[in-house]
């Protein structure tokens, strides 16, 4: 089965040397490629800005922004079955970007900011997906209310959702616990454990899932 998967932060210029960015380390969605391309399958990831090697077997596209990121999956989505978007995008980019380093002047600084693409969103309506398509709820409040709502809003089959604000897992760690996400409400956690234990898991669950869709949409 081909699979796509996006992972990383992106990084927003605000000046020549500096940008907004986030926390994320890519190391889900790399132990995701990683676990993909040892389970037989064909493996392309879309990676934002990390310092992760590229896990071996696996084809891989480096992007910075979130421009890029969504220029380098509506190019890629079409010819893959699975669809996994663990990228940390950023929500908001600066509106002007100087040619010049911003100097040090007034007490404050505004910056004026504007939405970045929707590329989860962006899979079906806009790009044509229609495999089965995965994304992640990264949330501090909620969690499961989120999760739930942004899996109907943005047409995918499962969120992976996953509380942030818990200390040692999540961000900068090397491990996590999630809960899935399913349509009709169905939330299925799943235990703590290293991100590369977690990301067989997942795999397994999502194409076993995909192959179900696949044969169901084609009788």
């Amino acid at each position: 089965m081909r699979v796509l998967i996006t992972a990383g932060p992106t990084r927003e210029r605000l000046d020549p040397v500096r940008f907004l960015s986030n926390r994320s380390s890519g190391r889900m969605g790399y132990a995701l490629a990683q676990a993909a391309v040892l389970a037989g399958h064909e493996v392309t990831l879309i990676s934002g800005p990390v310092s992760l090697a590229a896990p071996e077997g696996v084809r891989v596209l480096r992007v910075e922004s979130a421009q890029e990121m969504c220029a380098a999956v509506q190019g890629e989505i079409s010819t893959h079955e699975v669809a996994i978007f663990a990228a940390a995008v950023a929500d908001y980019r600066p509106v002007e970007v100087p040619e010049q380093k911003i100097k040090k002047t007034g007490e404050t600084l505004t910056l004026v900011l504007e939405r970045t693409q929707d590329i989860l969103g962006s899979a079906r309506t806009v790009f044509g997906f229609t495999g089965y398509l995965v994304g992640f709820a990264a949330e501090t409040e909620r969690l499961l209310e989120h999760a739930q709502e942004k899996l109907t809003r943005k047409g995918c089959d499962l969120i992976i959702a996953n509380d942030v604000s818990q200390a040692g897992i999540g961000f900068d760690s090397e491990e996590n616990t999630v809960t899935l996400c399913l349509p009709g409400a169905q939330n299925v956690p799943l235990p703590r454990q290293t991100k590369a234990e977690l990301a067989c898991d997942l795999i397994a669950f999502i194409v076993q899932r995909a192959v179900i869709k696949a044969n169901t949409s084609g009788l």
